[in-house]
């Protein structure tokens, strides 16, 4: 029973680990999200599976500015179950901002984000909740959050093709729309995973995770 119960949890962990914010002990990961309002990149290193390092870049399109920030995530607490698992992180990050936008021409500035992170899932069922605060004096301070549920039609063993059928709900108060869903499509093999949707806005989501 024993044997069972680590097996589930390896392919559990092995499956669905790429978006979470800690790799594997010696992982690195990059991830790529475009969406309607930013485009970013994060490449991080896990020394442990407790916490990651690395660089994040962000591009506002609608006050044009961009961000380059040393990322610190660290793993609170982690759930294993016969079936499921459940984590919680924090998430932070400190550097500058750069923008051009209205009065503030080539304006650099001090920025900072803090926020939390969770998921539960099982091989059928996915769920998660994120979000941050961010800070940059007089030139943006926001909160966000994004709820994401997800459901695998099949499933597939360890290294095989793995599609999920998702839903997000992001909450942007300083968005031109504060309130955006969207249905979009998961897929993954082996160490790449893939999301393509659209927003109810009709604007096209592309996210494009890699761990090396």
């Amino acid at each position: 029973m024993l044997l069972k119960v680590l097996f589930f949890i390896f392919l559990l962990y092995s499956n669905l680990s790429f978006a979470r914010p800690v790799s594997y002990p010696e992982g690195w990961t990059s991830i790529i999200q475009n969406n309607s309002e930013m485009n970013s990149i994060l490449i991080h290193y896990s020394p442990t599976f407790k916490y990651s390092l690395g660089y994040r870049a962000e591009y506002y399109k609608a006050k044009e500015y961009s961000i380059h920030t040393f990322n610190y995530n660290h793993l609170i607490k982690r759930w294993n179950k016969k079936h499921s698992q459940a984590n919680f992180y924090t998430k932070k990050g400190v550097g500058i901002l750069h923008t051009d936008f209205a009065n503030y021409e080539s304006k650099n500035k001090y920025t900072g984000y803090i926020g939390i992170s969770s998921d539960w899932e099982t091989r059928r069922y996915f769920t998660s909740y994120e979000n941050r605060y961010f800070h940059s004096g007089k030139i943006n301070n926001y909160f966000s959050q994004k709820l994401k549920v997800g459901v695998a039609p099949y499933i597939a063993n360890y290294g095989k093709f793995h599609t999920w059928i998702m839903f997000a709900l992001d909450h942007n108060p300083e968005a031109i729309n504060a309130i955006t869903y969207s249905p979009l499509l998961r897929f993954f093999y082996k160490t790449h995973l893939v999301e393509i949707g659209s927003n109810n806005h009709n604007k096209f989501l592309f996210n494009w995770t890699s761990r090396f």
